[in-house]
């Protein structure tokens, strides 16, 4: 495989996964329309550093996994128990934080950190990716090795990163429009990850 159709590939998965609502996408947009839109790109930055990584581990299990489909099992489990714990967390944010802060850049270095502890927590990602990658060596598009494997995930690394910049931008060009939504966010996010980890869970059952 040549390295411009491991990266658009990569690119293209990526970016197409990011568009559909996710809790680290609405997170952009509170945190553009919170902190602004240089916040957020570092917090976007804190993203797709673990996504890279991501995206190497689902290439990987993709190769592996498929003949062992107890593991595939065990990995859901653990991901439905982390979805509803968000889902609680994310509603008691949403019911106990009845005070609006006023707008307040946050240290470069705390949103980095802060995205990266965001996508560590995306247990969507490695089953978003070994799915995907899946159905690419299904349809002989790609051929998995450490090299296709590396420049796949700089394309889903690059697309990631420009989907959430799109919603960081869109975000603050178009405050006023979100100010309802911004003050729903936790609300939004809980709801989404709970139906996600219920709809895991009643799978599993």
């Amino acid at each position: 495989m040549s390295v411009f159709t491991c990266i658009l590939l990569g690119f293209a998965v990526a970016f197409l996964g990011s568009i559909t609502p996710s809790f680290l996408n609405l997170t952009v947009v509170k945190f553009s329309l919170k902190s602004g839109r240089k916040s957020a790109l570092y917090l976007i930055g804190g993203f797709a550093t673990v996504l890279f990584f991501h995206a190497n581990i689902g290439a990987y299990l993709s190769s592996v996994l498929m003949k062992n489909s107890e593991y595939i099992t065990l990995i859901q489990k653990v991901g439905t128990g982390i979805l509803i714990l968000l889902a609680i967390h994310f509603f008691r944010l949403h019911f106990t934080l009845k005070i609006q802060k006023k707008k307040a850049k946050i240290d470069k270095s705390k949103a980095y950190l802060h995205g990266v502890g965001m996508a560590l927590l995306n247990t969507f990602a490695i089953p978003f990716y070994f799915t995907s990658i899946s159905f690419l060596i299904g349809l002989d598009y790609f051929e998995y090795s450490f090299l296709n494997s590396f420049y796949f995930s700089m394309g889903s690394t690059m697309g990631s990163f420009s989907l959430y910049a799109l919603y960081a931008i869109g975000a603050s060009k178009i405050e006023h429009k979100l100010t309802f939504i911004a003050t729903k966010m936790n609300f939004i996010l809980g709801c989404l990850t709970g139906v996600v980890g219920l709809g895991n869970l009643i799978y599993l059952l």
